[in-house]
This record gives C-alpha cells, sequence and structure tokens, in this order.
C-alpha cells in the first residue's frame, strides 16, 4: 500500500488508529523486499517470510534449550525455532530480520525449524 499524499495523507493517518498504521508500515516494508506475505505460508513449502519480531522464549523441547522467535509482517505471523539454542545475538523484540527454510505446521501455528535468518536494520 503506497503512501497517501497531502490532505488525504493527512487526515488518513488521523483518523486511523497507530496500531493499524504500524502494520500497514511493516506490510509495506516486507512488500519492498519482496518476502512472502505469512498469509500464503503453507506447510512442507520452502519460503523467505520476515518482519519485526514480537516475541523471543526460550522453550525446552526433548530436554534440550530451543528459542522461539515470533516473526510478525503486519498481517500474521511465523515462529522461527532455532533448536538447543537458549539465545542469539541481536535477536531481540522490535529487531526487523527475515528468516528461510521450510514451513512445518504445528495446531494454528507456522512453525520453521533452524531457519537461515538475516538481521535487517
Amino acid at each position: 500500500m503506497a503512501p497517501k499524499k497531502g490532505l488525504a495523507g493527512a487526515v488518513h493517518r488521523l483518523a486511523t488508529p497507530v496500531e493499524e498504521l504500524d502494520r500497514e508500515q511493516l506490510r509495506d516494508f516486507c512488500d519492498a523486499l519482496g518476502l512472502t506475505p505469512s498469509t500464503e505460508v503453507q506447510s512442507r513449502q520452502h519460503v523467505c517470510v520476515g518482519g519485526e519480531v514480537r516475541s523471543v522464549r526460550v522453550v525446552p523441547r526433548a530436554g534440550a534449550p530451543a528459542l522461539e522467535v515470533s516473526v510478525n509482517d503486519g498481517l500474521g505471523s511465523v515462529t522461527a525455532v532455532f533448536l538447543g539454542r537458549s539465545n542469539i545475538a541481536g535477536i531481540t523484540p522490535g529487531r526487523h530480520i527475515t528468516v528461510d527454510g521450510v514451513v512445518g505446521k504445528y495446531g494454528k501455528r507456522f512453525l520453521i525449524y533452524n531457519p537461515t535468518y538475516t538481521l535487517l536494520p
């Protein structure tokens, strides 16, 4: 979605909730990078998705730590799971990131195990 200019843009920014403006800006950022939207992700498909890190948590899996990173692109989210890791330098909430790998589905969540990732400015 291209940003609106002039009076129409000012009215849009004033009348739209801040959360919606943030989602629009995040969608524009991801579209500019040519990433797969989270709404088009399917199980067993190789994808490159990205957006903003919304949460980072350590969850034990089979007795070993696993770092779960929720990545939101303004439309939805995908969770990157790094097995055997309890932290990764630079991956913090609010950071922009791309993750590349094969998607699996667990319940209603889409997971990418041990993806290749790129930290963005």
